[in-house]
């Protein structure tokens, strides 16, 4: 029997709720997760996170500070999870580390995207060489950077005889889609791009409207206050109005964009504030248009597929009803049916980019961020 080829993959989404870490053994084809672990931020280090999402005084001093103490955090919880896994650094070939993203700006003329939680502070408190930094190289040859994880969507959810979607509802909701053989020979490719808000302003509107429900969460509880009003219509056709629903793919989007700032924003237009809509009013409205932006793109590609879900929204049982009610010819499955953690595939993702820069495999997909060609994404950072 071959040694185990053990990577961690860490990544913190734009939920900014805490830290994935999954341990995954590359030593047989396909990738399998030995475990996984998730820790918390307090709200303290949420707060950090979230004020750095749009623009705001002294943020160099800010953002830099957190990026030496989110490695402290990101260190603290491997070296809990190795201790628990009766792992020592050693047994670690690398960490692929995602980082926490606080800005991404693609489209401007001098295109960026940061991701902070330093690798090179990482590498030396666990002493396990760390891969990192990886949208950069993608960006610099012209792609959006994001979304990086269709590229190992590949490798473990691939079907020759059925399109597959992989939905992945974090802050910002991604859509990877693979095509079947079939599909492919008409003409279709492997595509993967954000399709727009997932939890983020449901998340936002819920802590900005503290006073009007009883819960001391920063996330809407399965959607329990949005169940306590009605969407609606007017509303949903504003904010699906949004130029970005009409830019074609490949596109990404952060919090930087889909935030209160942007909500309130579809709330002022004259003919909303004309309906007097209570605050649940509009938190059932955002989640149905989370629904509604997902499940259209799904149509807009395959009539027919299956759709694997995952990512912190389908805990929301709201939601992933509302999104059953507009996908009924579809067969909607968890990623656990593949024998995949529904809540660690992205951190698998990141182990596997990890993987893929030490073998030299191309980990970027041009067809999926508009890169000019095909690379290995990542920088190296040892202890």
């Amino acid at each position: 029997m071959n040694k185990a080829q053990l990577y961690i993959g860490l990544m913190s989404g734009t939920s900014a709720d805490g830290i994935d870490l999954a341990l995954v053994d590359f030593n047989e084809k396909t990738p399998k997760l030995v475990a996984s672990y998730y820790q918390a931020y307090n709200q303290n280090i949420h707060r950090k996170i979230t004020s750095l999402y749009t623009p705001a005084d002294n943020e160099i001093d800010r953002a830099f500070s957190l990026n030496n103490e989110l490695a402290h955090v990101f260190a603290q919880a491997i070296n809990t999870f190795l201790q628990q896994q009766k792992l020592h650094s050693d047994d670690i070939v690398a960490i692929g580390n995602h980082g926490q993203t606080i800005r991404h700006r693609p489209n401007q003329t001098h295109s960026f995207t940061l991701q902070i939680g330093c690798c090179q502070t990482l590498a030396c408190l666990t002493q396990i060489k760390v891969i990192g930094q990886f949208r950069q190289k993608d960006i610099a040859l012209g792609g959006q950077g994001a979304p990086l994880v269709p590229a190992f969507h590949q490798v473990i959810f691939n079907n020759e005889n059925h399109d597959v979607f992989i939905v992945n509802i974090g802050g910002i909701a991604n859509i990877s889609y693979l095509p079947s053989l079939n599909a492919i020979k008409q003409g279709k490719t492997l595509i993967g791009y954000d399709s727009g808000t997932g939890n983020a302003l449901m998340d936002d509107w819920f802590v900005f409207n503290k006073a009007n429900h009883n819960s001391n969460k920063h996330y809407d509880d399965n959607g329990h206050w949005a169940a306590t009003g009605t969407a609606n219509s007017v509303l949903l056709q504003q904010l699906l109005n949004d130029n970005y629903f009409k830019l074609p793919a490949p596109k990404s989007t952060g919090r930087e964009y889909f935030n209160l700032t942007w909500l309130h924003k579809k709330l002022a237009h004259p003919t909303i504030k004309a309906l007097n809509l209570s605050a649940a009013d509009i938190q059932a409205s955002l989640l149905q248009f989370t629904a509604i932006t997902i499940s259209n793109e799904i149509k807009s590609i395959s009539l027919q597929a299956k759709v694997y879900f995952c990512g912190g929204g389908i805990h929301n049982t709201r939601l992933k009803h509302k999104l059953n009610q507009l996908l009924t010819d579809y067969e909607i499955l968890m990623t656990d049916h593949k024998g995949v953690d529904a809540d660690s595939l992205e951190a698998m993702a990141f182990a596997w980019l990890a993987y893929a820069y030490n073998k030299k495999i191309f980990s970027n997909s041009p067809a999926v961020t508009g890169a000019s060609q095909k690379t290995t994404l990542g920088c190296a950072f040892y202890p």
